[in-house]
């Protein structure tokens, strides 16, 4: 995806299909998410970089709560919402978190939370923003739920994600079978569009190795991240081109295994607050500004 056109333009999501893949999922997301764990520790870390002391959180795309705990346990005085548009992760919260009293659990889309304009400090979200067809708008909601002043953070997977796999289905048909995700340029441009402030975004590329591409396909099935097209082939596919999409593949496979990458975004980005109060990383002070130096922000750790 080279173009500053949004991904809106050419492809939709189904968001009951989305709902409904990671409430299958749900039982054994866990022990399947070792990607989204990582990611979630290195988003969780950069908060480090953030004065923050928030009196509500929502931990937005909370899948099973790992994140909704450790919120909870680093800014002790705050409400944290946990959201998810899958009810059946929602109930999995209630397991991880204890006592689960002290996480709100909402569901809801993104793109219209149930929150009072002006009425949370810190946006968390890990990996969901890929299923989020339109960050326009989902921006623009998350802009009016935040507090003048209040930090969105965030990771999404970027258009180099599964590009091993979108390939090898090319070569069979012209059907969707890997989401399209927007690249930085995009986001970036996306959350100017919402209004959101000093956007700060780096990216990091990681290639992983699976033995065949039956055992890719049950990962991304283990956590939710099955075919969501709203123009995706709604029958079962034949089994002459899923052996073409495999034959495809392999002519890519490399000595540990067949290659899968994964291209992972980072962003932040901050409420306007006119006339407010900051002090910067660098301990200056500044007035009427949100200052947060790209220098300041890590690269991922692999």
């Amino acid at each position: 995806m080279t173009s500053e056109q949004p991904p809106t333009d050419r492809f939709r999501l189904d968001g009951q299909a989305v709902a409904r893949s990671f409430g299958r999922a749900s039982a054994q997301y866990d022990a399947a998410a070792q990607l989204q764990g990582t990611v979630r520790a290195e988003l969780l870390a950069r908060l480090e970089f953030f004065p923050l002391q928030p009196r509500v959180i929502v931990d937005l795309g909370c899948g099973t709560g790992w994140a909704a705990r450790s919120l909870r346990s680093r800014y002790r005085g705050a409400q944290v919402l946990a959201v998810d548009i899958a009810p059946d992760m929602l109930r999995a919260v209630r397991r991880r978190v204890w006592p689960w009293q002290s996480v709100t659990r909402v569901c809801a889309d993104a793109r219209a939370l149930p929150l009072a304009s002006q009425s949370v400090d810190l946006i968390y979200s890990n990996l969901m923003l890929q299923w989020c067809d339109d960050p326009v708008a989902v921006f623009t909601e998350l802009r009016r739920a935040l507090r003048p002043g209040g930090l969105l953070l965030f990771s999404t997977f970027g258009p180099e994600t599964l590009q091993e796999l979108r390939e090898a289905w090319r070569i069979v048909d012209g059907a969707p079978h890997v989401s399209a995700f927007a690249n930085m340029p995009q986001l970036g441009s996306a959350l100017m569009s919402a209004g959101l402030s000093e956007p700060v975004m780096d990216r990091d590329l990681q290639t992983h190795y699976y033995p065949n591409v039956a055992s890719l396909m049950a990962a991304l099935r283990s956590i939710g991240a099955t075919n969501a097209a709203a123009d995706r082939r709604r029958t079962l596919t034949g089994r002459g081109r899923l052996t073409r999409m495999v034959e495809a593949y392999e002519r890519g496979r490399a000595p540990a295994g067949l290659p899968v990458s994964w291209e992972l975004i980072y962003g932040a980005a901050f409420a306007p607050a006119a006339a407010a109060h900051y002090t910067d990383l660098s301990g200056q002070d500044r007035r009427g500004e949100i200052h947060v130096p790209v220098s300041a922000i890590r690269p991922a750790r692999r």
